[in-house]
């Protein structure tokens, strides 16, 4: 068979298959050398917009799932896992459910709180900050994270604008407490994390919680109505002013919670926390995340560059967070 009868067997292609082909060549070449993320970005995005459809799924269903909703389940579903290590304790799943139900059961029991009421925290890290906040979630409650940083005027403009029917205080800033004691709303009722007080009309919390039920409060307690009721108070800063108060709602913390999983954290990592829980990146991204994960927690008091990667070590962190200049800190440490 001659050559000109193979070119009528395998005919040419049309003269546009080249020229796209050199297109597709071409702006693969340009993806690569000016959007060499392109792909992962567009996968994340994805991502996110399919957490966002399943959840205005389940809104459309009625079905109102919130964090702490996905928590209790998790401290059913994997009770002796670890969910929060603190100073060397751990604290599992189920460890901090049924203490928050301590927490639940005193205020139920005293009649102090109803769904829907706000309650102000000034508390440091530590993980009755999670117990007491999961507790007042429990029961329907607002809560209002106070910056322990704040003091005086600052701290009792904070108090006052959030309107809350309670206050709780962490046992190491009672001297804050101290001097806003005097200016207090009289019907704003104080509680401390400590098993005596020297304060008159100020009630003490941890002795109570000792001996309170560990059985679960009410579900319908704590259940959303909407996704966009608000669950949380979080203050500004205040360095161009007093601090102001952000309204947070439950899709606002799903939202946040749902950063880490965007970003391919897992079950199997462990996020180490540093940043202070007043502040969102700690408890909605952090703290939210971890539950969002099913993941481990490593919670520090506060950030200390000298201990960061020598506790990255001892606890095998895989994830760390930072915000603002808390890297250069890191990045200027001795080797």
């Amino acid at each position: 068979m001659s050559g000109w009868e193979d070119l009528f067997l395998f005919p040419m292609p049309p003269s546009w298959v080249p020229g796209a082909a050199a297109g597709i060549v071409s702006l693969h070449l340009i993806q690569k050398l000016f959007f060499p993320y392109f792909w992962l970005d567009l996968r994340y995005l994805l991502k996110v917009l399919m957490y966002g459809l399943r959840v205005e799924m389940y809104r459309l269903q009625g079905r109102i799932v919130t964090v702490l909703d996905k928590f209790v389940k998790l401290a059913e579903k994997q009770p002796h896992k670890p969910f929060l290590v603190y100073e060397g304790k751990v604290h599992t799943y189920r460890d901090v459910d049924r203490r928050s139900n301590r927490v639940a059961q005193v205020f139920l029991q005293h009649g102090a709180l109803k769904k829907g009421d706000t309650v102000a925290v000034l508390m440091s890290n530590e993980p009755d900050f999670i117990h007491v906040w999961f507790g007042l979630a429990k029961l329907g409650c607002v809560v209002a994270f106070l910056n322990f940083n704040v003091r005086s005027r600052s701290l009792l403009h904070c108090v006052s604008s959030c309107d809350p029917k309670m206050l709780v205080v962490g046992a190491d800033l009672l001297g804050s407490l101290e001097e806003i004691l005097p200016n207090l709303q009289k019907d704003i009722s104080v509680w401390t994390m400590t098993k005596e007080s020297t304060f008159p009309n100020v009630h003490t919390l941890l002795d109570k919680i000792e001996d309170a039920s560990e059985v679960p409060v009410p579900v319908n307690q704590r259940s959303a109505d909407n996704l966009k009721s608000s669950v949380l108070y979080i203050f500004t800063s205040g360095t161009t002013g007093l601090p102001k108060a952000a309204v947070i709602s439950h899709m606002q913390v799903l939202k946040g919670a749902a950063g880490l999983w965007a970003f391919g954290a897992t079950a199997t990592d462990i996020i180490y926390i540093t940043l202070p829980l007043y502040h969102s990146a700690a408890s909605l991204l952090g703290i939210g995340g971890c539950i969002e994960l099913g993941a481990t927690c490593v919670l520090k008091k506060k950030f200390s560059a000298s201990q960061f990667w020598s506790d990255c070590k001892k606890y095998n962190v895989t994830v760390i967070q930072y915000i603002g200049e808390l890297c250069r800190y890191l990045c200027n440490q001795p080797v």
